[in-house]
Order: C-alpha cells, then sequence, then structure tokens
C-alpha cells in the first residue's frame, strides 16, 4: 500500500478524523458531531465549540487509527484544515496535528478546507469508477460558504488523486452563505438546527410555487449570489399573516421537548407554512443551480462539482441533475457522508502535496479567513 495520511479537521463543529491512502481509499473516517450540543442556541456557539472539540480531538484520532487499522508510527503524514474556519476550533486540530507530526517526525501538510470539499467529490468519483474531466466548475455551499470556483490542472498529469489543482474564484456569496439563510429561516420558522435537513424533508409537502420569491438580479458579477434578502422575505411573508405565530410557538414548545425530526415538526405545520418552506428552498436552489450552470457555460467547460453540506440537499441533487443533462454537463457529487465537514477529503487534498514535498514547520498558524483563489 501506498501513503496512508491522517487527516484531521476541526473548523468548526465537527472534530473529524480520517486515513486515506493514495488520496483515494478511505481506511477510516471519524466524525464527532456537535449538532445536540449548538441545536438548543440555533447555531454554533464559538467557545463551545473549541471545548468540544479539545474533548473530542484524542478518541476520535484514536478510533480513526483503530478503524483503520494502523499506528500512529505507521502512517505517512499528518494532514491538518489549516482554514478557513472559526479559529478556535481551528486551533485544536491544527495544535494537535503538529504535535503528532513533530513528535512522530512526520510530515506535517497544511490544506484549505475548501479545497477538501472539491476532492470529497473526487472520492466519491472513484468509488463509483468514473473519473471528473477538467477544467470543471466547482460549488462549494455550506452553512459558511457559497462559492464558485473554476478548477483546472496541467494537461498530461497521471491521475487526479496525485494533482495538484489552480482555482480561480468565479462568484461568492456577498452576505450569508446559503445554509446560512437556511438556518436563519429555520429558526424563524421554529424547526431546529441545523435547519437544512428539515426544511429539504417539509418542502416536499408544499406547493414551490406558492410565494413568489424569485432569483435576485446581481449588479456587477453576475456569478456572485446574495440570500440576506431572500431571508428578510421570509420575515416579512410571516409578519404578514400573524396566524402562523400559534403554530410556530407550537413548533418552539416541541422543540425544547426534544421533537426535532421533519415527521415530529410536520403535524405541528399548517399548509400555508409548508408551501412557504417549498418556495424559500425553490428560490435558495434556483439560484444556485442556474449561476452555476450559467457561469459553466460561460467559461466553456462541461463538468460541475457541487460539494459542501448544502449538496446532501436532495432537491439541489435533482435540480442540478435534470439542468445539466438539459445543456449536455455533467455533474458530480460527494455522497452525502462526504458532503459534510469530514477528515477524509483533508487526507485525500493532502496527497498530491505530500507528493509534491510540500511541509509545514512548527511555525504553521490557523487562518480563519484562508483564501483559496
Amino acid at each position: 500500500m501506498g501513503a496512508r495520511i491522517l487527516g484531521i479537521e476541526s473548523s468548526c463543529d465537527e472534530t473529524a478524523a480520517a486515513v486515506v491512502a493514495d488520496g483515494r481509499e478511505i481506511l477510516s473516517s471519524i466524525v464527532a458531531s456537535q449538532v445536540d450540543l449548538h441545536g438548543k442556541y440555533g447555531g454554533v456557539v464559538p467557545e463551545l465549540a473549541s471545548r468540544e472539540h479539545l474533548r473530542q480531538i484524542v478518541p476520535v484520532v484514536r478510533e480513526a487509527l483503530e478503524q483503520a487499522q494502523l499506528t500512529l508510527p505507521e502512517v505517512d503524514a499528518i494532514a491538518v484544515t489549516r482554514g478557513p474556519g472559526l479559529i478556535g476550533s481551528l486551533l485544536v486540530g491544527l495544535t494537535y496535528g503538529k504535535v503528532l507530526a513533530m513528535s512522530l517526525g512526520k510530515p506535517l501538510i497544511p490544506v484549505n478546507h475548501l479545497e477538501g470539499h472539491v476532492h470529497a467529490v473526487l472520492l466519491e468519483a472513484y468509488r463509483e469508477g468514473r473519473q471528473p474531466g477538467l477544467p470543471a466548475v466547482c460549488l462549494i455551499v455550506s452553512g459558511g460558504h457559497t462559492v464558485l470556483y473554476e478548477v483546472r490542472v496541467e494537461p498530461g498529469q497521471p491521475s487526479l488523486a496525485a494533482t495538484l489543482f489552480s482555482y480561480a474564484r468565479i462568484g461568492q456569496t456577498r452576505d450569508d452563505a446559503a445554509g446560512e439563510a437556511y438556518d436563519k429561516v429555520a429558526k424563524l420558522l421554529a424547526l431546529g438546527y441545523p435547519g437544512g435537513p428539515v426544511i429539504d424533508q417539509l418542502a416536499e409537502h408544499g406547493d414551490a410555487e406558492a410565494v413568489g420569491f424569485g432569483v435576485p438580479k446581481m449588479k456587477g458579477n453576475p456569478y456572485d449570489f446574495s440570500f440576506s434578502g431572500l431571508k428578510t422575505a421570509v420575515l416579512r411573508y410571516v409578519r404578514a399573516h400573524p396566524e402562523l405565530r400559534p403554530e410556530i410557538e407550537a413548533r418552539q414548545q416541541a422543540l425544547a421537548r426534544g421533537e426535532r425530526t421533519a415527521d415530529e415538526l410536520r403535524p405541528l405545520s399548517s399548509g400555508k407554512t409548508l408551501d412557504l418552506i417549498a418556495s424559500f428552498q425553490k428560490a435558495v436552489v434556483d439560484d444556485l443551480v442556474g449561476r452555476t450552470l450559467d457561469a459553466a457555460d460561460q467559461h466553456g467547460v462541461r463538468t460541475v462539482l457541487v460539494s459542501g453540506g448544502v449538496a446532501a440537499n436532495r432537491q439541489l441533487r435533482r435540480a442540478f441533475d435534470a439542468e445539466a443533462r438539459m445543456r449536455g454537463l455533467e455533474v458530480f457529487f460527494p455522497s452525502r457522508q462526504l458532503s459534510t465537514d469530514n477528515a477524509a477529503m483533508i487526507a485525500a487534498a493532502a496527497y498530491p502535496k505530500f507528493l509534491a514535498g510540500e511541509r509545514a514547520g512548527i511555525e504553521l498558524n490557523a487562518q480563519a479567513n484562508l483564501p483559496l483563489a
């Protein structure tokens, strides 16, 4: 077996460790989620996230090694997320990774979290026996990011897993990330945290044409996104319909009782609320799909990569598949397990850097706003 890289990811509210061989074979992947911890607050509390990372990092790494049937001396390198993310959370994983690398005499490889999401798509493609054609347009869409990149590779490379990519940013959100908009709308409607999965499931029961939110027209870069206006439109709709207040209060009480699933909240949601949810999701999906595929057409690429937590959304996947097929484009997603933050994508992204001899020293520090391009 070739290079086995231990990846560590702690950029937000999931403590993750994984071992990946040669950038494409996942030997283990462990994720300790903090959803229950932050759910009562309706979003991630940075200080609590950092403390939970401190509590989880050692057992998570130990479990990843056990699942991979390896000991620490047997791994070939340590990969850590350097940024972007919450600075306190990042420091926990990065510091632990540095200690491991220095004490074991192993190479330390810093990875950009966003590049990890690109490699999450590739990991899934390898599992399916597919290899995305490059260049490609990549949409990374999550609670913290909504950004479009053009992904390029030098011609003649023998394997995508072993290749260093170059990135050019095409567009980004000017305000809220798409996943952040989901969470804020879910908080407004008392649907719990995280909001994306519940909204996705409840939207199936509403009329997506009931409320005409539309897609914002952007001045300047047409590939930029904006979701704050949509979030405000939902708020105005709720204020204009005071009859929704009793059911919102009923759902708040249900959440306090620990009832958080879509099946539990749906009986407490009127048809008008379900229509509102479906219309909100349609507006988000139409915006993401439309701008991404327009960017692919404009840049003359035939491959689209979609990654990040929101990439697990069922309607988003269906819409991308249908529209891409009509345009003659090929679209690739990671599995739902690899869509959210994980360490397998960090270890995979580190592999070409390992082959290229990229190394970091003890002076390596976290960078909350680390750019990819």
